[in-house]
């Protein structure tokens, strides 16, 4: 199975791995196409049944509890995102020279000739918030498009679906990232890179590899992060097609080719025609929703790559204007008695946490769930002079206790024992008695929130309906 479109299915043996979001959608599709499909899971829990009985139905084979084992013929790996390049399955396709997809790689072999191209997002943190403020200002010039890959529309649903798209705003992690080795992208974005996810990769270089995919065959801008070098290294390395550009993005003023910001401005020198002399007004940072800087970095990076499918700039002036944050992004909940009370549940790792903290002069910090084996100490100390204090929750605050006592041995901290979701109304209320007028009581955990609570959606849930209680009682 080469690198180019796949027309012919008929009697091909594809192993799909992992029931679940992708791996549903994908096996009914190869089975539509004519394809022998099998599917393999390492779980046979009630949900799985259920899905391998509707599989089954139709004539997918369907192998439960046993997601190790490489069905014996398979001609093609269609692999669920989060299964681990080290599983034996993949040792076994390797061994026996089977090929192994993603489904973003799936997706992409399935367009047609006259498919929409595709601007990708990647990165450690802001993928989502990018990926929907660029749809808004593709959508505010007049384009059919959609927020796709991990979000909205699923891929194939895209690729395959009556819909006709002029572009697509796809976000891609590190994982669909390391399936997919024939992507070529019309232009994409690494907003940036911290340590997350090492487990899965096995190391920082591996995972910033594997961001770094994203870039490969270019055909008009790679755009990168003018604060963080890793990604402008993984620009210099990428293959890209001739005349493609690397493009910056800057939270200060812009250098030629880069985007930036002047005097509270959004400024494109990047796709404009004296690069040296001239600069093109794209929008207001007060435009923008939140205006926190981690934020306009992000419409920034959006931005670019909107000028760079040839956007005009009034669409992303009216873009951004459109565009409203998801829930639990720095979100305001409520002001009691002058203290600001922001929802960031979202927050799920450190390099998350830094970019919310840094948004805020004077902060009484709610942190703390499942570390994932983070450590802390370049957060706190980056924050230390912003913290007017700290109340922990979770399995593993103690992580972040004991940090916070290196670091900023002044700042009171609350530490909460328990770890069930009522902890939250009175980590809430801990928070109000150590807030003055003028503070923000930020919950930025840095923490995944499972310890917990089901999801961060929940985690955040909780912290507003705290919040609620205590102005109901002010």
């Amino acid at each position: 199975m080469g690198s180019g479109q796949v027309t012919d299915w008929q009697g091909r043996n594809v192993t799909v791995a992992g029931l679940g979001v992708s791996g549903v959608p994908a096996a009914k599709v190869l089975h539509g196409l004519g394809a022998q499909v099998t599917v393999v899971n390492d779980g046979d829990d009630e949900r799985a049944r259920a899905q391998a009985a509707e599989l089954t139905a139709l004539g997918v084979t369907v192998r439960l509890g046993d997601g190790d084992t490489l069905p014996e013929g398979t001609d093609l790996i269609v692999t669920a995102p989060g299964w681990r390049p080290d599983k034996p399955l993949f040792t076994a396709a390797e061994r026996a020279g089977v090929p192994v997809w993603g489904d973003v790689e799936l997706a992409w072999r399935l367009r047609g000739p006259d498919a929409a191209p595709w601007l990708a997002v990647t990165g450690t943190n802001g993928k989502t918030t990018t990926v929907r403020m660029l749809a808004a200002i593709l959508e505010a010039a007049g384009l059919r498009t959609a927020a796709v890959g991990n979000i909205g529309v699923s891929l194939l649903d895209a690729v395959l679906g009556d819909e006709k798209y002029d572009v697509l705003a796809v976000e891609l992690s590190s994982y669909q990232l390391h399936w997919a080795p024939s992507l070529r992208a019309h232009s994409a974005v690494v907003l940036n890179l911290a340590p997350d996810h090492l487990d899965w990769h096995g190391s920082m270089e591996a995972y910033a590899a594997d961001k770094g995919r994203v870039y490969e065959g270019n055909r008009v801008a790679c755009v990168y992060n003018v604060a963080d070098k890793a990604t402008e290294d993984l620009v210099r390395a990428a293959d890209v097609e001739e005349g493609c550009r690397a493009v910056g993005f800057t939270l200060g003023a812009p250098a030629p080719s880069q985007l930036g910001v002047v005097d509270g401005i959004l400024v494109d020198r990047a796709f404009v025609e004296n690069r040296q002399r001239a600069a093109q007004e794209l929008a207001e940072v007060s435009d923008i929703d939140p205006p926190v800087p981690h934020n306009v970095a992000n419409a920034l990076a959006a931005a670019a790559l909107a000028r760079a499918f040839g956007v005009p700039a009034k669409a992303v002036r009216d873009g951004l204007r459109a565009f409203t944050p998801d829930a639990h992004r720095i979100a305001h909940v409520a002001d009691v008695d002058g203290v600001a009370y922001i929802d960031d549940s979202k927050a799920t790792n450190t390099h998350a946490a830094e970019a919310s903290l840094a948004a805020y002069e004077s902060v009484v910090w709610i942190a703390g769930g499942l570390a994932k084996g983070a450590v802390f100490d370049e957060l706190v100390a980056g924050a230390a002079a912003r913290l007017r204090g700290a109340v922990l929750i979770g399995v593993d605050r103690a992580l972040i206790r004991e940090a916070l006592a290196r670091h900023a041995p002044e700042v009171p901290v609350v530490d909460l024992d328990r770890t069930d979701t009522g902890a939250m109304l009175q980590a809430v209320q801990e928070a109000k008695r150590l807030a003055r007028p003028g503070d923000t009581v930020l919950l930025a955990p840095a923490c995944a929130s499972m310890d917990m609570f089901t999801n961060y959606n929940k985690r955040g849930d909780a912290f507003a309906e705290a919040v609620r209680e205590l102005g109901a009682g002010a």
